[in-house]
């Protein structure tokens, strides 16, 4: 008994869409029966409104149940190709279809019965001619490799039609609707009034019971394409090709599983459509802007940056005055003699210009979520423009591998999330590159070792 409970439970939606067919099939039965004893006494009207009723009835419920039951068909190639939607166009031509009927019954004229049954046979013309349309068609997605968010991109739609010798009409690529449906939630609650006084002010206090109607499944599903694109014509065992432009808001991760081909070919009495699944998966790295509003920081770290690779090289990076410790052989002796004081000569380091990246994540809290996103936004900005420069260029940060390939790094930043143990700085070790560290943390919890090479920016 429990066991048939938990598969009443699991299949509710079924049983719903079953007990409401049976329910409307047995009215539009009564319906039926009883406009023929009206009609045999003579009562006109009433024969009217039960006729229609009845095939009111029974035209809902094969628009609501058929489809439903169909899309459940454990036959993969049956399920994806008996979707199918009554368009307004539809709708109007079943309105005509059900006067035209009454008319029939009501006069007994075999030309209207005639006519209904070819406006008929073209509702089921409409529902094959689409079928045909859409059977033998095959979807390809061709995504770009680099996206970043708030910058338009790319996308191609390949649709091929697999039939030798037949075409395809009038085709829309559009995302699968959920069919999910919602559920209700009850969640336990406290009532209080008066409600816009502090929870200490105010003078009742009861338990109380939340009910909300939510849609099932995860909210807020990240898809990657939300439009819809137009075929017109697809020719016979060729491919039709069609740009589309996408367009990320937020960096993170975007995946789609499922297509919908449709079409309303040829009459637009149906709109049919067919499942397809193709999985695909997009990650959106953040956004890189230009660094405006860092132009004023630049020049002095551009400045710690050259103080901090000269050394030993073949490149002169300055002339200044001797230091005891300098060697003679780099006295300049030209300017010597020139200034009256003993110069000597500095050059730079053969792998000079050596730059680390680190970007310490803020522990859940320390910053607002738009103040992280400036601050994942910022680093991918600074990661992007160094790129750029004729610098040997690596990337740190918790729970980053170490790779110095850049689109590595924008991988992490574009799924980064704030820490839950904390900022990790203290476990970088410190390098001969300088160190430009994105950090919310206060100058004095820095390291000492790694603030003498490191230039701070601070996102907070």
């Amino acid at each position: 008994m429990r066991a048939l409970w938990q598969t009443i439970r699991a299949e509710g939606e079924a049983w719903k869409r079953f007990l409401f067919a049976l329910g409307g099939l047995t009215l539009a039965f009564l319906a039926a029966v009883y406009s023929t004893v009206t009609s045999q006494a003579g009562n006109m009207p009433a024969t009217v409104v039960l006729a229609s009723l009845a095939l009111l009835l029974a035209g809902t419920v094969g628009l609501v149940t058929v489809p439903y039951l169909a899309r459940r068909v454990s036959f993969p190639g049956l399920r994806g190709i008996t979707d199918f939607e009554l368009t307004r166009g539809g709708l109007v031509y079943l309105g005509l279809v059900l006067v035209v009927a009454i008319a029939a019954l009501n006069a007994g004229n075999n030309l209207l019965v005639i006519v209904v049954a070819a406006m008929l046979a073209a509702i089921l013309i409409s529902g094959v001619a689409a079928l045909g349309v859409l059977s033998g068609l095959t979807l390809d997605v061709v995504l770009p490799a680099n996206v970043f968010a708030c910058t338009p991109v790319a996308a191609r739609l390949s649709l091929r039609n697999q039939r030798r010798f037949l075409p395809s009409y009038s085709i829309a690529v559009t995302q699968a609707k959920s069919h999910r449906g919602r559920r209700v939630r009850v969640k336990r609650t406290t009532f209080a009034f008066p409600w816009w006084r502090p929870p200490a002010g105010q003078w009742i206090h009861m338990p109380d019971l939340d009910v909300r109607l939510e849609p099932r499944g995860k909210p807020g599903e990240s898809k990657i394409f939300s439009g819809s694109v137009y075929f017109p014509y697809v020719p016979a065992h060729s491919t039709t090709s069609a740009a589309v432009q996408l367009n990320f808001s937020q960096r993170g991760r975007y995946r789609q599983e499922t297509f919908v081909l449709a079409t309303r070919f040829p009459f637009a009495f149906l709109k049919k459509t067919r499942r397809i699944e193709l999985a695909r998966e997009l990650i959106v790295y953040p956004p890189v802007t230009p660094l405006d509003s860092a132009l004023n920081v630049l020049p002095t770290l551009t400045g710690e940056f050259e103080a901090f690779v000269r050394g030993r090289g073949y490149d002169l990076y300055r002339i200044r005055e001797y230091q005891p410790e300098d060697p003679r052989r780099h006295v300049d002796w030209k300017a010597t003699a020139k200034t009256g004081n003993l110069k000597v000569r500095e050059y730079t380091r053969e792998d000079a210009r050596k730059l680390r990246i680190v970007f310490d994540n803020p522990a859940l809290g320390l910053l607002t979520a738009q103040q992280y996103e400036n601050g994942v936004a910022l680093a991918a900005s600074l990661a992007w423009h160094f790129a750029a420069e004729d610098i040997d260029l690596s990337f740190a940060a918790g729970g980053y591998g170490g790779s110095s390939d850049l689109y590595d790094f924008l991988h992490y930043l574009a799924l980064v999330q704030p820490a839950a143990g904390g900022s990790v700085l203290e476990e970088f070790a410190v390098s001969d590159s300088f160190h430009l560290i994105l950090t919310a943390r206060t100058r004095g919890s820095i390291p000492s070792a790694l603030a003498a090479c490191s230039y701070l920016w601070f996102l907070a």
